[in-house]
């Protein structure tokens, strides 16, 4: 991937990551999406709906579909949040449970292939390099003009 840009690699990089999630997900009659929200669901405390969204970057759209092919599926149930009547807690089934330990072995595998691989001083550059990116991203200083600065690092856009 030479002469990429670094938002190029990151897309692409994604996609085939996701991709590659799909294909799994799909051998169990699931989604990546599906697979994840098990992942963020809390095992034993049940989740708060509005938590999950931004948990998992979706969209309140894109997460209610989500949901509600879980729920039909028995993946999970839904109860009124008994600190909050207007919330909602999201629990998993005992095959929501048995199912996050595939997705949870899913990911581990993964992650696995990828250290053997790749020496663990280059998966810590690229921890690095990929929590700093978010960091400038959040920090919303990546089109402020003192960002730019050649000299500013981002312990002085802390600042």
């Amino acid at each position: 991937m030479k002469n990429k840009t670094l938002d190029y690699i990151l897309r692409a990089t994604w996609q085939a990551v996701s991709r590659m999630y799909n294909e799994e997900a799909h051998k169990y009659d699931a989604t990546m999406a599906t697979g994840f929200a098990l992942l963020s669901i809390d095992r034993e405390e049940g989740t708060p709906s509005t938590a999950l969204g931004p948990r998992m970057g979706m969209e309140a759209t894109s997460l209610t579909r989500t949901l509600k092919s879980m729920e039909e599926k028995g993946l999970i149930i839904r109860k009124k949040n008994p600190e909050d009547g207007r919330g909602v807690l999201i629990y998993l089934t005992e095959f929501g449970k048995e199912k996050r330990e595939l997705s949870k072995n899913t990911v581990l595998k993964f992650n696995d292939s990828v250290r053997q691989h790749v020496s663990e001083e280059k998966i810590n550059n690229f921890i690095e390099v990929a929590e700093i990116i978010n960091e400038l991203i959040q920090n919303k200083t990546i089109f402020n003009s003192h960002a730019n600065d050649e000299n500013a690092t981002l312990q002085d856009l802390k600042k």
